[in-house]
């Protein structure tokens, strides 16, 4: 797989768990979301897989697009699945609640630059 094909599926790998995420958690309260187990381990999974996909972006494109905060979102990955007895839920609602909407919106935009997404 090319590293363009690579990329593409990656980036739209986010783009999908940000969407869950979303979707799973637009109905709950803070309160509710931290009182509810399966909703947290949802997200919690989510999260995992946002980060292994941004891991996946290649380096190039990663430096090209400084905007986006690789290293962390590939650092919550770690620790979700590394040091699971350290996840700080409030924290997880506040990136849901403050950074993942526009990260998704730059996530998307991303997409439209390859050419030939029919090939994923």
């Amino acid at each position: 797989m090319s590293s363009i094909n690579r990329d593409i599926v990656s980036i739209s790998d986010m783009v999908g768990a940000i969407r869950e995420i979303q979707q799973f958690t637009a109905e709950f309260s803070e309160a509710e979301y931290l009182e509810t187990l399966w909703v947290r381990r949802v997200v919690e999974r989510n999260f995992e897989i946002l980060g292994e996909a941004g891991r996946r972006v290649s380096v190039e494109f990663q430096q090209a697009h400084p905007e986006i905060d690789w290293r962390n979102t590939v650092a919550l990955r770690n620790i979700i699945s590394h040091r699971y007895r350290q996840v700080d839920h409030e924290l997880l609602w506040e990136i849901i609640q403050n950074v993942l909407p526009q990260l998704l919106i730059s996530l998307e935009n991303f997409l439209p630059e390859f050419p030939d997404q029919a090939e994923i």
